[in-house]
């Protein structure tokens, strides 16, 4: 595991070297949520990063923080989960490509790696005037293989959309993502299949900036499993 870890580290590390050297295309996604509704502990920051480094190779990483004590001060109770996504397309012209996925949280043992393949359907051949018609972007990632300190065989199935409404207003979107998690060892009253996901709306106030209210589901937590929050969001794009 630690060798593995050091491997995805220095891939990962390759990465920002590209950064910093290549000629890259990508956004900075910043999302504050004041209101976290009923569930004070749930993320109250993300910044979602995504980058195109070449023809085939992208980039995307999340990065959450979240006050654990609930009392808004981010000291010794703020938490972090931290997801980085390698995706490289298997062709010029495929709407799939194989990914390799690092988790990193607060904690021991929590800590996983993860490999797959991910279907763009918009982007196959066969779809692409549906989807298009609609204004709507949709993968899904098969996380076939995964690398932790789990002895169970776990994977994942990663659901990810974005819909733009032009009809309604130009200003608005709703775009979010489902993960459904097999095999786990988890203890009991738990799902035997637990999902996380969120669905965003947001609207263009001014500039770069948008208004976002967002619905969570967490089956991971034993009560307030579902939550609504509203925040701010800022894109810069380059």
């Amino acid at each position: 595991m630690r060798r593995l870890s050091l491997i995805l580290g220095l891939c990962f590390t390759s990465v920002a070297t590209c950064f910093s050297q290549a000629q890259t295309t990508g956004t900075l996604d910043f999302n504050v949520y004041p209101y976290l509704g009923d569930v004070d502990t749930s993320s109250a920051f993300t910044l979602n990063i995504s980058a195109n480094l070449s023809d085939r190779l992208s980039y995307f990483s999340l990065n959450n923080l979240s006050d654990q004590d609930g009392d808004g001060s981010f000291g010794d109770g703020m938490d972090y989960f931290t997801e980085h996504n390698l995706r490289w397309k298997l062709g010029a012209q495929s709407p799939l490509d194989l990914t390799v996925q690092s988790n990193i949280r607060k904690g021991h043992n929590n800590n996983r790696h993860r490999l797959g393949i991910r279907w763009r359907l918009n982007d196959t051949a066969a779809l692409k005037d549906f989807f298009a018609r609609y204004n709507l972007s949709y993968f899904v990632n098969l996380h076939a293989v995964q690398f932790d300190h789990e002895d169970a065989n776990v994977w994942q199935i990663e659901h990810v959309f974005r819909l733009t409404l032009p009809s309604i207003s130009e200003r608005l979107y709703i775009a979010g993502f489902l993960d459904h998690t097999f095999n786990e060892d988890l203890p009991s009253g738990f799902p035997s299949a637990p999902i996380v996901t969120e669905v965003q709306m947001g609207y263009r106030l001014i500039g770069d900036f948008y208004g976002v209210a967002e619905y969570r589901i967490n089956e991971y937590r034993r009560s307030d499993v579902n939550n609504f929050t509203m925040g701010v969001e800022y894109i810069a794009r380059w």
